[in-house]
């Protein structure tokens, strides 16, 4: 059963990959999530792009979020980033972070192809067919060289009702201004107290990467 819409919000950390002798070391990382749950994380981000996904394997990628799950004991949501410049290991991803029961789903732009906007929209409702999970689109075109348009916005939120917002790293708040302008929905700015901006009726939300830092509990250094 997917997670309300209003479980959400707040600081929701990107947790770093920790490494012990050339592998990772999945007890640190159970460590760090159980850290950021303890001192007031609003829920968990695996495989975002702190933690340097491309860097690892696809069973690396889905074992991080078995962890997670496990760690966090449904306290918090777990939100499992599942993007990748290849759609069919994005799919794999997905499948696999759907059947552990991740909570939501973080999808990057698909990174150095630079797709056209028609093909974000193909690669994003293929993707939104795997399961009924809430989803965002992450977007980060200083990364991934490619931008998402409002009208592929306007159009994901049209066909897909589990579109459920967009984790914004750019620094363009004019962006976000018009996106908030064209969903039509009335907004709480919560940027003192968390990074999201939540809206009192329903509609999809927007992450911001620039309000994040103050409200993230530094977390301890893992043993390697």
């Amino acid at each position: 059963m997917p997670i309300a819409l209003d479980a959400l919000r707040g600081s929701i950390p990107p947790l770093v990959t920790p490494f012990k002798n050339g592998e990772v070391d999945f007890e640190a990382y159970a460590r760090l999530v159980a850290f950021q749950v303890d001192n007031g994380a609003h829920g968990i981000l695996v495989n975002g792009t702190t933690s340097e996904p491309a860097a690892l394997t696809v069973d690396e990628r889905n074992q991080l979020v078995d962890v997670a799950i496990q760690a966090a004991a449904k306290r918090v949501p777990v939100v499992a980033a599942t993007g990748s410049q290849s759609l069919a290991e994005s799919i794999s991803l997905t499948e696999h972070a759907a059947r552990a029961g991740a909570d939501a789903l973080l999808i990057v732009t698909p990174y150095y192809t630079r797709p056209p906007q028609r093909g974000l929209v193909a690669y994003y409702l293929e993707l939104a067919k795997i399961s009924d999970l809430p989803w965002m689109v992450y977007h980060i075109p200083g990364r991934t060289a490619v931008s998402v348009t409002l009208d592929t916005l306007k159009e994901l939120r049209s066909k897909s009702p589990a579109f459920a917002g967009m984790k914004h790293a750019v620094n363009d708040l004019a962006f976000v201004s018009e996106c908030l302008n064209r969903a039509r929905a009335r907004f709480q700015d919560l940027r003192r107290t968390g990074r999201t901006l939540v809206p009192h009726d329903g509609g999809r939300r927007v992450w911001l990467d620039e309000c994040r830092w103050q409200s993230v509990p530094a977390s301890p250094q893992p043993n390697v």
